[in-house]
């Protein structure tokens, strides 16, 4: 060590240095800590206001779709055809957000000019910060209408498919209605992170594909799809987490009914977060005891599809 060295050192107190980095290290601890306190908090208050109307409940909680928990006597609800339409519904949204986010983020990053690239980002962006009421304000009123001849031809040509089985609601009040209003708004969640990732790709893997005579697309399946994997995962396992929690979008648009159908082009169907939503203010006896314990599945849900999520991140950059 130099001496201009050693005098640097010499001024720097190190009682001082020791009690910064204590500091600093109870603070993250306490901020770590305090995160899974607020998720104990959250899941013991869900529990205890949900033991009421679980213990006096007459029916199968989790397969009973029927609900009839606003009486005072022998209530009888079930969660069973809430937390199908909620799978259902986010479901389909991933299923369509999750390829367009891709090519969206493909082409802001490998395709487009500089300058359109930072303005489609900053367009996709935006997307996120529109109000959830504003998405069902335009789904219910333009597109709703707009689908309708769409649905009819789903209907003549494959409605062989139990999915896509007639007849077609007058409405277009349906589940597929719903999945397309809540695949544009977790598209910017997605596309956000499958950006990052793809502009982190390091540059000596695509001069190396490039350098073997690879073209642009080919580099983009060898050197860049395999490497951003991981983050598309994390970034489809958030987007659906929004829209499993989705609510005010998904109360004005669907035409709600506690049934188990795959039929997308019908109305029926609910989620968890808008029955609670709808039923929430006219709760009485054990209404709302058993909105929170609906509540409680939800969060369950959510949980398991965030535990789900990171362990196939985990396991796929140990694999990389």
């Amino acid at each position: 060590m130099t001496t201009s060295d050693s005098s640097t050192a010499a001024r720097i107190p190190t009682g001082k240095r020791r009690m910064g980095d204590v500091v600093f290290a109870n603070t993250a601890r306490g901020s770590g800590v305090l995160i899974l306190a607020i998720l104990a908090g959250v899941a013991a208050f869900l529990i205890g206001q949900s033991f009421d109307s679980l213990s006096a409940n007459t029916a199968n909680f989790f397969t009973t779709s029927e609900w009839a928990a606003n009486v005072r006597e022998e209530p009888a609800f079930g969660v069973a055809a809430l937390a199908f339409g909620t799978v259902l519904a986010a479901a389909i949204a991933l299923l369509i957000a999750t390829p367009v986010a891709i090519g969206i983020a493909l082409f802001i990053v490998y395709y487009a000019p500089r300058r359109i690239a930072a303005v489609l980002g900053y367009v996709v962006d935006l997307l996120a910060a529109i109000p959830s009421v504003v998405y069902g304000l335009w789904g219910i009123g333009w597109l709703v209408g707009q689908l309708g001849p769409f649905y009819q031809l789903l209907e003549r040509y494959l409605g062989v498919v139990p999915l896509f089985a007639g007849p077609v609601s007058t409405t277009g009040r349906t589940m597929l209605t719903v999945g397309l209003v809540l695949a544009v708004m977790i598209l910017p969640i997605i596309t956000a992170m499958t950006r990052d990732v793809f502009q982190q790709v390091p540059q000596a893997h695509r001069e190396a594909a490039l350098a073997l005579g690879a073209t642009r697309w080919e580099m983009i399946r060898m050197a860049v799809l395999p490497f951003g994997r991981p983050g598309i995962i994390g970034g489809a396992m958030l987007g659906l987490g929004r829209a499993l929690g989705e609510t005010m979008a998904v109360a004005m648009i669907l035409s709600p009914s506690l049934v188990i159908s795959w039929a997308l082009l019908q109305s029926g169907n609910q989620t968890i977060a808008a029955h609670i939503a709808l039923q929430y203010p006219e709760a009485t006896g054990y209404g709302v005891s058993a909105l929170i314990a609906a509540g409680l599945v939800l969060f369950a849900i959510t949980l398991v599809v965030n535990m789900v999520a990171r362990f196939v991140v985990a396991r796929r950059k140990e694999f990389s």
